[in-house]
């Protein structure tokens, strides 16, 4: 075995959480939860990822708001589905699993009526495309009341979230929702406390951090997913983004999950490989919205060829930038390119698409080491399978016909 993937299989401490190896199941939105309440699916996928034998295995976007979903199906965190998080926090450690929670708000992203507010907000009032033939194309400005409800609800969710038995929260601050939509200048056009200055735009972040770290305690894991860059000219960049995790650090966040892309503008610039529209449009049951994916969505959901570890280079510079822990993700496909990652000095390997493709990919990896290759084809199909009954899947694995 290399001497970097037996690091990477070997224990590792993640603040007071004990792990079993380095490598991480990131957040993929699974698409398991009918009604907003995590089904058989949700608990037997995160179960899945537990036995095929990686570290941590993350639920994602577990929305701390029911204003702050992006379309119905989603689940908020709320003591009525407190049962059904215990069951899924039982059936991972009943693997030998450990499990984390992403906490995430849409802000004005959204094609949800809000229950509480007449229309969704963040930081500045915008053009909501995403809501656009639902009814919603407006996006407002959140007020001071509107910040403080919302620090709030992060609270609420992170106490359930650990009463609940989860091991770890990740706190969703990337690709264009809530806490993104403050730090990235393209969208955060205040005059306040909460806007201009980059120590300004994290002022949300860092109060989120702040109060979440309240309600669990010291030793609590607490990761958050930071975009290296949006993707695009005018949006967060890298020297901003190693700025916003030196303050991140210097409050105590635990770990730093490395990501890209606003989900609205430039989601290509997180996926890489084969665009995913040609199956997205079928099941888009809005027509409107279906019509309008079909002759504009390609500005959105381009190609782009896919290359293994497409993010190092900036990830080095926030290397460079931080102590702190940070995981590495994107295009981590062989063990060559996990063995170049953990040369690069970081500490733990979040993967999607590959632990799609096999679940028991880290079993694959003790028994192959450095002869591992993902089977993933970066056809980017297992996107647009979110939105089918059962949710997530890799296509390769399971055919499906989108239509």
């Amino acid at each position: 075995m290399n001497p970097q993937l037996d690091t990477l299989l070997q224990p590792a401490r993640l603040a007071g959480l004990q792990l079993r190896n380095r490598l991480i199941k990131t957040a993929t939105f699974e698409g398991m939860c009918p009604g907003g309440i995590p089904g058989d699916d949700l608990i037997n996928h995160h179960a899945a990822m537990a036995r095929g034998g990686v570290g941590l295995t993350t639920v994602a976007y577990c929305g701390v708001s029911p204003d702050g979903l992006t379309f119905p199906d989603q689940m908020w965190m709320h003591a009525g589905i407190f049962p059904q998080l215990q069951r899924l926090t039982a059936a991972v450690h009943a693997e030998g699993g450990a499990i984390s929670a992403q906490l995430a708000h849409c802000g004005y992203f959204s094609r949800n009526r809000p229950r509480n507010i007449p229309r969704p907000r963040g930081p500045s009032a915008c053009i909501n495309q995403y809501g656009l033939f639902s009814g919603i194309p407006f996006g407002g400005a959140m007020g001071i009341a509107d910040i403080g409800r919302t620090v709030a609800e992060y609270v609420a969710a992170a106490s359930l979230v650990r009463d609940a038995g989860f091991d770890a929260i990740e706190i969703h601050m990337g690709h264009g929702y809530l806490l993104s939509q403050f730090i990235s200048p393209a969208l955060n056009k205040r005059r306040d406390p909460y806007g201009g200055s980059l120590e300004n735009r994290m002022r949300l972040p860092l109060q989120v951090l702040a109060a979440v770290r309240g309600a669990v305690g010291p030793d609590f894991p607490i990761l958050a997913k930071l975009n290296l860059s949006d993707g695009f000219k005018g949006g967060l960049d890298i020297e901003d983004a190693c700025l916003a995790a030196r303050l991140l650090e210097q409050a105590g966040l635990d770990a730093i999950v490395m990501s890209g892309g606003l989900v609205s503008r430039t989601p290509m610039f997180l996926f890489r490989g084969d665009s995913p529209l040609p199956q997205m449009v079928p099941l888009e049951k809005n027509p409107l919205q279906r019509t309008a994916m079909k002759w504009f969505g390609g500005a959105s959901f381009p190609d782009l060829p896919f290359e293994e570890l497409y993010f190092l280079e900036l990830a080095r510079q926030m290397r460079r930038a931080v102590s702190m822990p940070l995981v590495y993700l994107g295009g981590v496909a062989s063990a060559e390119g996990m063995v170049r990652a953990v040369n690069e000095g970081f500490d733990f390997l979040a993967l999607g698409r590959a632990l799609l493709n096999d679940p028991h990919l880290p079993q694959r990896l003790q028994h192959e080491g450095a002869t591992w290759r993902s089977d993933c084809t970066h056809c980017n199909q297992c996107v647009a399978s979110m939105g089918l009954p059962g949710g997530i899947r890799c296509v390769l694995n399971q055919p499906v016909v989108f239509a």
